[in-house]
């Protein structure tokens, strides 16, 4: 099956990589498929191929809302996950907040996606995401990859960033100044500290979207360079 009848539960699309996604594939004229895309506040776009429930995603009722949008709007049936839900400590608010979005959301939909029939899901992580790491941010990343991993989807697709190049509704300071040092960190950072360069998030959104229509079956981790080849544009 290629994109253009894929039925998709896309998460953070209120989020700049979500965004991008929600933007690459309703650009598409080619593209028939269906994309539902819960969010807190709703989303600026309308198209026939999309329908963008507003769900309290901490009331007992979000579950029941997004299965009502899957079976209304895509027949009942998912074919793809694509999870670009991704926060900060600060964001959130605390460490318990960020986990609830970050970690318990990210499965959460995932559980909802693959009861709706989804065969394949991509998450887009972090670069250095392990549950060995010292480092919280990078521990639940990879918490959350070993978690994905035991829910048994067919195809699997793990995208680990590193800084992502591109404007955010909220505003992260020390994340622009890291921007702005980019081009002259990407050229420093060989070896291995290669997957760690910073992309453009319009980059990694084409790179979603064409894995999306990629075959074959089981986990695969897609870096910096990986992440480069699967776009089109680059």
């Amino acid at each position: 099956m290629g994109v253009t009848d894929r039925k998709v539960l896309l998460a953070g699309a209120s989020g700049m990589v979500g965004g991008l996604v929600l933007r690459e594939l309703l650009r598409d004229s080619s593209f028939k498929g269906r994309v539902v895309a819960p969010t807190r506040r709703g989303l600026p776009i309308k198209d026939s191929r999309l329908q963008a429930p507003i769900v309290d995603f901490a009331s007992p009722e979000s579950d029941q809302l997004i299965q009502q949008a899957i079976n209304q709007f895509a027949d009942g049936t998912i074919d793809a996950y694509v999870c670009c839900l991704g926060s900060t400590i600060r964001a959130a608010g605390s460490r318990e907040a960020f986990i609830a979005v970050d970690r318990e959301l990210v499965l959460k939909l995932a559980q909802l996606a693959q009861t709706a029939g989804a065969k394949q899901a991509i998450l887009v992580s972090s670069a250095g995401a392990s549950r060995q790491s010292a480092n919280f941010y990078l521990r639940v990343k990879g918490e959350v990859e070993d978690a994905m991993e035991k829910k048994g989807f067919q195809r699997l697709d793990l995208l680990q960033p590193g800084l992502l190049l591109g404007p955010r509704e909220q505003r992260r300071p020390a994340e622009a100044v890291f921007q702005r040092l980019a081009p002259l960190a990407n050229v420093l950072m060989a070896g291995r500290l290669r997957p760690y360069r910073a992309i453009p998030a319009d980059s990694l959104a084409r790179a979603i979207v064409r894995l999306m229509a990629t075959d074959g079956e089981g986990i695969f981790t897609h870096t910096y360079d990986a992440i480069r080849e699967l776009d089109p544009a680059a």
